[in-house]
């Protein structure tokens, strides 16, 4: 194959993979059902996110891929249906993250913060846990949650204050 070729495959490539990025990142964003969520400190304060909510494998699978931004109040909660040790990781996601994994009465278990976008570093929850909520990274420190803080959210048995 000549330079030439190759060089004008490598483009059809590169566009597509384009496309791809932006159709996702908008089938993820339009189709979204956005509900809100509450985190509450064990030494006090409230914090008020709206979440996405991924609740089905497609929805999960492509998560917040693709994603150049998202609001400081904004993120996704991942419904997991069941509870088990799980573990994320960040292919094909462009911003840093904060992950918190979350216990089914709602309690914060294990938060890792500031994931590194691209990374296909599978980052655990360490402990059983029925969902993940993921939020821009830093936001965790910056507001003080911690683990041992509260998710109230329907979600969870028993969360609601």
């Amino acid at each position: 194959m000549n330079l030439h070729k190759s060089f004008m495959l490598f483009l059809i490539a590169a566009a597509i993979v384009l496309v791809a990025g932006f159709y996702f990142s908008s089938v993820a964003q339009k189709g979204a059902r956005l509900e809100t969520l509450v985190i509450e400190g064990k030494l006090g304060g409230r914090h008020s996110f709206e979440v996405e909510i991924a609740s089905t494998p497609a929805e999960e699978e492509i998560g917040l891929m693709f994603r150049e931004q998202m609001a400081p109040d904004h993120g996704m909660l991942f419904e997991m249906g069941r509870t088990a040790k799980t573990s994320f990781w960040m292919k094909n996601t462009l911003i840093p993250l904060d992950m918190l994994f979350i216990a089914a009465d709602g309690e914060i278990k294990t938060i890792h913060e500031n994931a590194v976008p691209k990374s296909l570093e599978p980052l655990s929850s360490g402990v059983p846990v029925a969902a993940v909520l993921e939020i821009n990274g830093g936001r965790a420190r910056e507001l003080g949650i911690r683990a041992g803080d509260r998710v109230i959210h329907p979600y969870f048995k028993g969360s609601q204050p």
